[in-house]
């Protein structure tokens, strides 16, 4: 705090008012879901390093664009160009000097929707959000895009949950998780997979420690040993903090390889079935009999896994995955919680589906302490999506849209970030908007990326800060400003408050309680409309009557929302309200009626000789594409991030000393290679054959080819490379 100049009086607001019920703004970070027992400091550190990172007093105003050209910001360091401080007005970048200059609002929407109307095909524009965007700028974000005629709308979900997404809509018929904050409060065994939740979604140590405390068993499942799968010190517990008495937060963990998670979930399931022949307990006949389809094809397909492939797969021993069995079957009531090490992966809808199995066999769904939890990471991605950001949208939302708004909205399935990014280097996409987030950094394949960027007639960032899709633009490029989560945001109807949807499907109100960082700065809504009314002048949609009242927003997607009913009074309630979740009543809204098991074969997650298994993952001082500082102190790392963790044996291998140089290769399934060099190699406690290093850094070492054909989501944990000492 007192580094951003926040501490003398709005630091402490903010901390007083963060994740409050009613009168209090959503926190940026994460999104797991806030305290249901009137908790004062419901805050984590990595919570107040996003507050105060927004409400810094440093300021970028024109002044500092005639100082800088974009060729001299393109050298800056992505820490360095955020660290300038907040955006003041809308820019526009002139090709003649190099240089962003000011431009008005009415002329911004004026270029934004003259482009727009003069593109050949609406499809030649897209719209991306990130996962700050609140529930009322979604639905007009999506609208706009609709009632231009395009389903192009890519998000972060393409690239982080797509895959939970997918194979939960296939197994329970509904892509969110089952379960909420007081079923971790109830159940007996928490698996956590592929998550640091240290650093991804900090607030859930809180749970994980009042679970040990209880006597609830905790399996950490993750190739590293992260600081959240040892201990913790919870920050409103202010004993503990006076005397740094931290308290365990698991009772076992496992260090799978790389993609090896789904091996141990087999294997899980398999003991599970091998024991229900002597121990009728084992398996919950009556609930399979009863709720679910395809056991018979599942049973057999464990029953042909052998346990050398199991433990081969997984890189655990046969021992260790019956620890985990052995959990699973002593519990009554089991979680299975999981995050990015899990979806980012070319077989990551099989894996979530293998999850779901093994939830399915003991009855873990439809009550208390029990079910499917999904850990999605920016603050309102998942309301991003249950508020229309999707490239391929149901018919019935579809037709609700039309009914209600009366546009006619595209059928055709649009693209997704990949799609995107694919057809702006071919030159089918010439209009990119970004509503929030840094897709130049967050996006794969990263020269690429870039290469697409730039061969956009028109590039349009709405931003709080700084950052490298601002030097990574089009031919045209605006930078629009818009208000922080934690700012007022006054409208002619008064002060307006935005709702957001939290890992767990709740849904509250998130209101500002300072002054904005300029009085230029125009709400995300503000800004939707604007270029919406500019694209299409003629357009019925209310836009500006929208802007003035978000009540308004919301009586409207109450009548095209399923499970918004009565939108503006349940959102006021003291903790808003949880959307409903069929699949939790065991209502299965899939073909068959019921709960789907599936039975794909083990992919095959063992390198190559010669060949590491590369996962990008974020440090801890870094939230997405933000970094706080260089170091990573959770993981004993100091002003370091051009590095790369290895295991000491294949150090050795391969001659590599402790903190030597070495160089890294990447090879594509087309063949196609990518280069790091000069990183540092950083002896760790990882298993064999794997490697990892942080993104965005080693973005580049992703191929945008190399996606997952269940899920078209990058496969960024999976990394095929090679690492040698340096040349």
């Amino acid at each position: 705090m007192a580094r951003e100049g926040a501490l003398p009086v709005d630091g402490p607001r903010a901390i007083m008012k963060m994740n409050h019920e009613n009168t209090g703004f959503d926190c940026p970070g994460c999104a797991w879901p806030d305290d249901t027992k009137g908790l004062h400091l419901d805050i984590c550190e990595n919570g107040i390093k996003h507050v105060t990172w927004e409400m810094t007093r440093k300021r970028v105003g024109r002044e500092f664009f005639a100082a800088h050209s974009v060729t001299e910001l393109a050298g800056w360091t992505d820490y360095d160009l955020e660290n300038e401080g907040r955006l003041t007005e809308p820019m526009v970048y002139d090709p003649g000097s190099d240089h962003y200059v000011p431009i008005s609002w009415k002329d911004a929407f004026a270029l934004v929707g003259r482009t727009l109307r003069e593109l050949e095909d609406p499809n030649q524009a897209s719209f991306y959000t990130s996962g700050r965007l609140g529930n009322e700028a979604t639905f007009l974000y999506q609208l706009m895009a609709r009632e231009l005629g395009t389903n192009n709308l890519p998000d972060c979900s393409n690239m982080c949950h797509e895959a939970s997404g997918r194979a939960m809509q296939a197994s329970l018929g509904t892509g969110k998780g089952t379960v909420d904050l007081a079923d971790w409060e109830t159940a007996d065994a928490l698996f956590i997979m592929g998550v640091n939740a240290a650093s991804n979604a900090p607030r859930m140590l809180t749970a994980l420690t009042e679970a040990h405390a209880r006597g609830a068993q905790i399996v950490h499942v993750n190739p590293l040993v992260e600081a959240a799968a040892r201990r913790a010190i919870i920050p409103h517990d202010f004993k503990d903090m006076a005397t740094f008495h931290a308290t365990k937060t698991s009772t076992l963990n496992l260090q799978v390889r790389i993609g090896g998670d789904m091996a141990l979930v087999r294997g899980m399931a398999k003991a599970i079935l091998e024991q229900s022949a002597t121990d009728p307990k084992a398996l919950d006949q009556e609930f399979v009999a009863r709720h679910t389809t395809g056991f018979e094809e599942y049973k057999a397909v464990c029953e042909a896994t052998s346990w050398e492939e199991i433990e081969t797969q997984s890189g655990l021993s046969r021992a260790d995955v019956l620890k985990a069995a052995r959990v699973y079957r002593e519990a009554d009531r089991s979680i299975i919680s999981w995050c990015l090490g899990i979806t980012q992966h070319e077989h990551g809808v099989d894996t979530v589906r293998e999850i779901v199995n093994l939830l399915l066999l003991r009855g873990n769904l439809g009550r208390e302490g029990a079910g499917p939890s999904p850990v999605r990471g920016h603050s309102n991605v998942q309301g991003n999506r249950t508020c229309g950001i999707d490239h391929r949208p149901a018919e019935e939302f579809l037709d609700r849209l039309a009914e209600v708004c009366g546009i006619d909205p595209p059928r055709a399935h649009g693209l997704d970030t990949v799609g995107t990014i694919k057809a702006m280097r071919d030159g089918d996409v010439k209009v990119f908007v970004g509503m929030g987030g840094n897709f130049a950094l967050a996006a794969p394949d990263t020269p690429y990326t870039y290469e697409a960027l730039r061969r956009c007639e028109l590039t349009v960032q709405v931003s709080t800060k700084l950052n490298r899709s601002h030097v990574v633009h089009g031919r045209r490029a605006l930078i629009l400003p818009c208000l922080g989560r934690t700012e007022k945001d006054h409208q002619r109807k008064g002060i307006q408050s935005t709702s957001v949807e939290d890992s767990m499907s709740m849904v509250h109100l998130s209101i500002g309680m300072k002054r904005p960082a300029s009085p230029h700065l125009l709400s995300e809504p503000a800004i939707i409309a604007g270029m919406a009314r500019a694209a299409l002048p003629d357009s019925a949609t209310p836009w500006e009557w929208y802007v003035e009242d978000y009540d308004r927003i919301r009586d409207t997607m109450a009548k095209v929302l399923d499970g918004f009913e009565d939108f503006n009074r349940r959102v006021r309630l003291p903790l808003g309200f949880r959307i409903k979740q069929p699949a939790r009543e065991l209502v299965f809204l899939t073909p068959s009626g019921k709960a789907e098991f599936a039975a794909p074969p083990l992919p095959d997650v063992v390198p190559k000789p010669g060949l590491l298994a590369l996962g990008t993952m974020r440090s801890h001082d870094q939230w997405n594409t933000t970094i706080y500082s260089d170091d990573d102190r959770y993981r004993g790392v100091k002003n370091l991030r051009t590095l790369v963790f290895m295991n000491r044996a294949d150090m050795r291998e391969r001659g590599i000393a402790d903190m030597a140089p070495v160089d890294i290769t990447s090879t594509a399934k087309d063949g196609s290679r990518r280069h790091l060099n000069g990183y540092l190699a950083v002896p760790y406690d990882i298993p064999r054959g794997c490697a990892a290093g942080y993104m965005p850094e080693m973005n580049v070492l992703c191929a945008l080819g190399d996606y997952s054909t269940q899920s078209d989501q990058p496969i960024m944990k999976h990394v095929k490379v090679t690492i040698e000492p340096a040349s």
